[in-house]
């Protein structure tokens, strides 16, 4: 028969230093697990530490312009990669337009097609040298407003005053540098293929008339409003 219950054989109640040990450690389980989890976090938490940007170079963009012999320099536009399927795989060709220009208005473009790249762009150079055509200018900038296109490309010019720059995208903005243009206002419409968009640059440049080409074109002398004779251009 058990012993009744008393106030001498009560057990005591568990006091607080008793029960801290418990208490610490559970506490310290989450402390335990906190480095784990900064660890996981400083390992693919941020994608920035990877280096997974999209911030590189442009690969398939313009190049600085190059400077040959002559005073002539060249600027590589793209590099095009073609691939032949035959009976033992793949064989592969490269294919590079090249823009050359002296910066005194003379400019030309060539394409040039060989098995090693740096083939295709002495090719595409040769050939840009062979075609150079002669644009008038006016100071920095332009005569006059032109437009040019080629296939299903257009692109339109405007003259701008100095200290303007040129504003113009990656593949008109050689053309225009080494014709020598400084200054100039650009938009270009439809296909944004470089061939094409280069071609159309060429046809508007050739399109250029200086006021001396006018006035012998048409067989009159260009005044101003006032009836002052224009300056020579």
């Amino acid at each position: 028969m058990s012993d009744p219950i008393t106030p001498e054989n009560t057990p005591a109640p568990e006091t607080p230093a008793e029960a801290a040990p418990a208490t610490e450690t559970q506490a310290a389980a989450p402390e335990a697990a906190a480095p784990q989890q900064g660890g996981r976090d400083q390992r693919g938490g941020g994608r920035d530490g990877r280096g997974g940007g999209r911030g590189g170079p442009n690969r398939g963009g313009p190049r600085r312009p190059r400077e040959e012999e002559g005073g002539i320099e060249s600027s590589l536009v793209r590099i095009y990669r073609c691939a032949k399927v035959v009976k033992g795989g793949r064989t592969f060709s490269f294919g590079a337009l090249v823009v050359a220009g002296d910066r005194a208005g003379n400019v030309g473009i060539g394409y040039g097609k060989a098995n090693e790249v740096p083939m295709a762009v002495e090719k595409a150079t040769k050939d840009a040298r062979r075609q150079m055509v002669k644009v008038p200018l006016k100071g920095s900038t332009i005569p006059h407003t032109v437009k040019g296109r080629h296939s299903a490309s257009g692109v339109t010019l405007v003259p701008a005053m100095p200290g303007s720059g040129v504003t113009a995208g990656k593949s008109v903005r050689p053309v225009l540098e080494l014709a020598g243009i400084t200054d100039v206002l650009s938009k270009a419409y439809g296909s944004t293929s470089p061939k094409n968009l280069v071609k159309a640059t060429i046809d508007a440049l050739r399109r250029l008339q200086s006021r001396e080409d006018v006035e012998r074109d048409r067989g009159v002398k260009i005044e101003a409003p006032g009836g002052k004779q224009l300056a020579s251009v």
